[in-house]
């Protein structure tokens, strides 16, 4: 039995060691090799990352979160302060695209996190819900 594939995965724990952009598994490998680009093998674990599908989840969360903050602000001020329109003209664009390039790795990586915990999409070949589909 490999090291990296234990009988009990705690999904709070490798959800957050991905969200510190860390290897689930160990905590101390660093889960991206670019911006958003997984690095395929944990450099301290060898932990496999080849099989993971954060797809689209991670821009969805970060959207849903951004917009909430961003709208409830805007709100806000709108009625507590009469700023002129120039000053929203560039808050709130910039203030987003902030808020979105701080949020999105974190998210993706406590997405992989997850996915991990889980045994999802390759994280356990034995056990994984799409090859028992396939022998069906």
């Amino acid at each position: 039995m490999d090291n990296h594939v234990s009988a009990h995965r705690p999904v709070s724990q490798a959800l957050w060691k991905g969200f510190k952009c860390r290897c689930p598994n160990c905590g101390e490998g660093r889960l991206f090799g670019k911006f958003l680009k997984v690095v395929p093998v944990c450099s301290i674990c060898n932990q496999n990352f080849e099989g993971q599908r954060a797809d689209d989840l991670p821009p969805y969360i970060t959207i849903t979160i951004v917009g909430h903050i961003i709208v409830g602000l805007n709100l806000a001020i709108e009625r507590s302060s009469d700023w002129p329109i120039w000053i929203h003209m560039v808050l709130w664009p910039v203030l987003t695209i902030i808020m979105t390039l701080l949020l999105i790795q974190p998210i993706k990586g406590a997405t992989i996190g997850y996915q991990w915990a889980l045994k999802l999409h390759g994280f356990d070949e034995k056990d994984d819900v799409h090859n028992k589909v396939k022998n069906i």
